[in-house]
């Protein structure tokens, strides 16, 4: 895992994926939080837990059909939110950096459910990467992580599955195989790109720069 350069910076990585009710953050929930931890002798950690639903909550049936988790899934395996809280806050402690696929997404997510159930400064002074943002400076439309998956030559080995255990461990790899293609991922910490026509969906998060991403491969956006 050549993530040297990580590594003359912080202590760990953390790669973490959701899987929630629906997209709006304020007002649905996670149901899977999975995370993979990264030292500088490999992993040391794979995490996935179902978690519990909110009093009246619920997993709509589009949901438990793209996931295949179901509100009996959670009742019996879910764990109670301040106990997820809890063991995040384990893995962020000291000089970590936090990466996603989509991590604007996650972030958004886990800030709200570290509020309601937990403690939102944990994220605080942590840095973050997206590797959507990355991916979009490599390539081409579509951006899926199951794009990614397929352009790294990676199918067979992980798979983008909806669940958040599998796509966690898919974008390990498409991080391993980004940072052998091109040795600029650091350039990409706190930065995040948007697309003009939209904006940024939601709330900005305040320690990320967010700005337009043309998609150009030849003009990355840490460049710009």
């Amino acid at each position: 895992m050549a993530l040297e350069r990580f590594f003359e910076k912080y202590d760990r990585l953390v790669l973490i994926d959701t899987e929630t009710t629906g997209l709006d953050y304020r007002r649905d929930e996670i149901i899977e939080f999975s995370a993979v931890v990264v030292e500088r002798q490999g992993i040391v950690m794979q995490y996935d837990e179902l978690v519990t639903l909110s009093p009246g909550g619920f997993v709509p049936p589009k949901i438990s059909e793209l996931t295949g988790i179901t509100e009996q899934d959670i009742r019996e395996r879910g764990l109670p939110k301040t106990r997820v809280c809890r063991d995040i806050g384990q893995m962020l402690r000291g000089n970590t950096l936090i990466l996603a696929y989509n991590a604007h997404f996650d972030l958004s997510f886990l800030f709200y459910m570290l509020l309601r159930d937990g403690d939102p400064s944990i994220l605080k002074g942590k840095d973050k990467l997206d590797l959507l943002t990355v991916y979009k400076d490599r390539r081409r439309y579509p951006h899926r992580l199951c794009n990614a998956i397929e352009a790294y030559g990676l199918t067979g080995k992980v798979v983008n599955s909806h669940r958040a255990i599998d796509d966690v461990i898919a974008t390990v790899a498409v991080m391993e195989a980004m940072e052998a293609e091109r040795d600029d991922l650091m350039s990409y910490v706190n930065l995040f790109g948007y697309n003009p026509k939209y904006g940024v969906e939601g709330k900005p998060i305040g320690s990320v720069t967010y700005k337009p991403q043309s998609f150009d491969p030849k003009q990355p956006l840490y460049m710009l």
